[in-house]
């Protein structure tokens, strides 16, 4: 997930049945696959793609989670013929190949960087409209430079070149000066780009996600607003704006409710003919590549090939076992899987939680109510912050701790301007005067300032060290800790460690994301393994897409440069 969200509960949209049923027969026949999975018999390289008989058992009457209503009624697959057999029986399909060709595009992650890549690859071009002017003399005087000719083919480094912004990647400023021109300025000049669907240019691909699309947007609550203005979460071709206003809905402040957000997306795919594309209720357990072992047919292309492997969710719970194989695997998945933990002794204890939902289910189970103890809130960042407003709102009462001073330049409430977050600067108000004012001004909260957490005790019992060396011991009914999250990369060698800029230091998306090459978004260290959002330091929605952009372009040269 890109950008800062807040809340972490559930968002508020009603999702139709037809929307949140596949089964493992409707993933077969999205993709056109044979009455099996298949799967990379590995060795000491990977092999080509040998299927293997599918040995899941599906009950019947048993639903899967995804989007085809028509196909949710699971049945036990048919007897597959032996490999051979049932390899000579597949017939070319949509993705252009044969059944000995792996798939051209598996990408693992279904928010808004999977989005906006499945858009590009689906034949969705852009080029510069006719007379638009950019307002960037230097942008614009490159763009008149090759006119009619699409964004995708031109060269990206040498466009990027000169731009400056809120982001360090070249190509994320790029696209973004082409759809929001002069955004950071306050002004609303319209895209100077117009999108064309050609679809002689599309590269078939699968999407796989554990939510629907958009997702870890449907993991919000939906009444939260956007850190970032509403115009900037909007995919291309469909203002957020323009959108809200068929929906007769409206901007907060110029912003967006998670909700929204969350139903944006998933109504992106619709419109935009994506849902193809899109398998939900995957989730991928191991990732494996290797160089194919030579065949005796002549010509072996001597790109790497990747297994993906995982299952289906079903509503029950069960788990249906898939494994496939392509030439690219681009990693979309976000930072938000594995929250950060102290390494406190108690964190295990069952009232330590590190997501904003529990605090959510004890308020509506009646366990935490404005007679309760306080509730322990660790951290000084926005999720800490969405958790204080929270609790303020349903007058429970709050201890709010962390380590930093309060006015640290490096808080993030000190780097938000005032008018556009008036919330967050009210928490920030709460955090320091009350941590110098006596009696507080703000009954009910209490801030901790620079407390170092020494334990936390099974009577419900939180014990800190102060400033001065000074132990302090609070009673609790129910901890916080949201100091941030790690992307959860398990599924990887290595968990991914050795993707990372530096492989000696933990993955993280704002210190040490994956090393990717600047203008493809192709890991350095592993050829056709890409990473695109915060996985590859881009952390807003606004910037993710120009790493989308640069996956397309580098897959679409490299499908140009292959033989007839």
């Amino acid at each position: 997930m890109s950008g800062h969200f807040l809340g972490d509960g559930h968002g508020g949209f009603h999702v139709r049945a037809e929307e949140i049923h596949v089964s493992a027969r409707t993933l077969r026949s999205t993709l056109r696959l044979p009455e099996f999975l298949f799967s990379c018999l590995p060795s000491k390289a990977l092999g080509s793609c040998r299927p293997e008989p599918w040995d899941g058992d599906v009950k019947p009457e048993k639903q899967l989670l995804g989007r085809d209503a028509a196909c949710s009624r699971g049945q036990r697959p048919a007897p597959s013929s032996p490999p051979a057999a049932a390899m000579s029986h597949w017939r070319k399909d949509h993705f252009g190949a044969s059944s000995s060709e792996p798939l051209k595009v598996i990408i693992i992650g279904n928010g808004p960087s999977g989005i906006c890549l499945s858009y590009l690859l689906s034949g969705y071009t852009p080029y510069v409209k006719p007379g638009a002017v950019h307002p960037h003399p230097l942008l614009q005087r490159k763009l008149l430079e090759a006119p009619g000719v699409s964004i995708l083919d031109q060269d990206l480094d040498y466009l990027s070149e000169g731009l400056e912004g809120r982001c360090e990647s070249p190509v994320a400023l790029l696209f973004d000066a082409l759809l929001r021109p002069d955004t950071d300025f306050g002004g609303n000049i319209e895209s100077v780009l117009t999108w064309k669907l050609q679809k002689e240019r599309a590269i078939p691909h699968v999407v796989l996600g554990r939510n629907l699309p958009g997702g870890a947007w449907h993991s919000i609550e939906g009444s939260m607003v956007t850190l970032s203005q509403g115009q900037w979460m909007g995919l291309p071709d469909l203002q957020v704006k323009d959108w809200m206003r068929k929906k007769r809905r409206g901007l907060r402040n110029s912003r967006a409710t998670a909700g929204d957000i969350a139903h944006y997306y998933r109504d992106y795919v619709n419109k935009k003919g994506l849902g193809h594309n899109f398998v939900s209720g995957a989730v991928v357990t191991a990732v494996k590549w290797g160089t194919p072992e030579p065949s005796g047919s002549g010509a072996q292309d001597p790109s790497p090939l990747f297994q993906v492997s995982g299952f289906l969710t079903a509503e029950d719970q069960s788990q249906q076992p898939f494994s496939l194989c392509a030439r690219n695997v681009v990693l979309a998945t976000g930072t938000s899987d594995s929250p950060a933990r102290l390494g406190t002794p108690g964190e295990a204890l069952p009232f330590v939680h590190h997501e904003l939902s529990a605090l959510e289910v004890a308020t509506r189970a009646g366990t935490v109510t404005p007679a309760s103890d306080p509730v322990l809130i660790i951290g000084a960042g926005l999720s800490a912050a969405d958790a204080v407003l929270y609790a303020r709102h349903y007058n429970i009462p709050v201890i709010h701790a962390f380590r930093r001073p309060v006015d640290d330049p490096r808080l993030v409430f000190n780097q938000l301007p005032k008018m556009l977050y008036p919330e967050y600067h009210k928490v920030h108000q709460m955090m320091r005067e009350q941590s110098i004012l006596s009696p507080s001004p703000y009954e009910g909260y209490r801030s901790l300032p620079e407390h170092q957490l020494l334990l936390f005790k099974e009577d419900r019992q939180a014990v800190f060290q102060d400033p001065k060396g000074l132990q302090k011991v609070f009673g609790i009914s129910l901890v916080l800790v949201l100091i941030g999250s790690h992307p959860n990369l398990s599924f990887l060698p290595g968990a991914g460690a050795d993707l990372a800029v530096d492989p000696d230091q933990p993955l993280s998306a704002k210190r040490n994301p994956i090393d990717v090459d600047t203008f493809t978004y192709q890991s350095t260290q592993q050829e056709g393994l890409y990473a695109v959002g915060p996985l590859a330091g881009d952390n807003f929605v606004r910037f993710v897409q120009g790493g989308a952009l640069a996956v397309a372009s580098s897959l679409l040269k490299k499908e140009a440069r292959k033989p007839p």
